[in-house]
């Protein structure tokens, strides 16, 4: 006997107004399935950066989302906008690779900087490092190298966001979700109306794995401007063909797994 399908759960169309628990959960999704994607490429020396773990964090991407919003109070706009930083940075450096290494700390610079960028008010680094469980030192390096990576571009049009919450909502992996009304193109014409983030007078007391990394940032080159952004889904089958095109031209003993 086939168990029923899983009830579907209508969202708007505008990411506005969808529930912050159930944006978490599409943006988790998309990451993780991202990631089981490119975890296959072997890790090369030069795919190395600051954003990598010494190894994965012992704390799923959804739960790490989950510990952000409730201890920063981070803005939608926000969360949204670290999958436009994806696929900049991918366009910019074509040696990062989104993978388990890299996601948790890349999450946490992408929030601290983004919320600086679009926010009246913000958490300060020491509350956001607490949150992400590294050093305030290694939140600055990361803060700093990120900025450099997404080279200060740390907004993007309204529409260009609504266009990644329609995709979420259309390509989740859960098969639970469904937008309202079932409309076939994202966005409106409105502007965003963002409200500001307070930062909380507590601290986090949840314990979380240190998440540290030793590796060096490699040097980022710039691109020409009005460079086309690729989706992530664009980027993991992009990452797969260039990987697979380096195998051709490195050590037969280098092996997609």
């Amino acid at each position: 006997m086939e168990s029923p399908s899983p009830t579907k759960v209508e969202l708007p169309t505008s990411f506005e107004e969808v529930s912050i628990d159930d944006l978490v959960e599409l943006i988790a999704d998309m990451l993780q399935r991202l990631m089981s994607h490119n975890d296959k490429i072997p890790l090369l020396p030069e795919n190395l950066s600051r954003f990598h773990s010494g190894s994965v964090p012992h704390i799923s991407v959804l739960d790490y989302l989950k510990r952000i919003v409730q201890y920063t109070n981070v803005e939608k706009a926000c969360l949204l906008l670290t999958l436009n930083y994806i696929d900049l940075i991918s366009t910019r450096m074509p040696t990062f690779i989104f993978t388990s290494l890299v996601c948790h700390r890349f999450l946490i610079a992408a929030i601290t900087a983004s919320s600086k960028g679009l926010c009246d008010a913000f958490c300060t680094n020491q509350l956001y490092a607490k949150v992400g469980g590294i050093t305030v030192t290694e939140l600055n390096c990361l803060e700093q190298e990120f900025l450099s990576a997404v080279d200060w571009h740390l907004v993007c049009a309204r529409d260009m966001l609504n266009e990644y919450y329609i995709n979420l909502v259309r390509t989740n992996g859960s098969g639970r979700f469904a937008l309202a009304g079932d409309t076939p193109q994202g966005g409106s014409d409105n502007d965003v109306d963002l409200d500001s983030v307070m930062s909380r007078d507590s601290s986090p007391d949840i314990p979380i794995r240190h998440v540290s990394s030793e590796t060096p940032a490699p040097t980022i080159q710039a691109s020409p401007e009005g460079v086309p952004r690729a989706t992530l889904e664009q980027n993991m089958a992009f990452a797969a063909l260039r990987q697979s095109q380096h195998q051709l031209h490195s050590s037969p003993y280098q092996q997609l797994n």
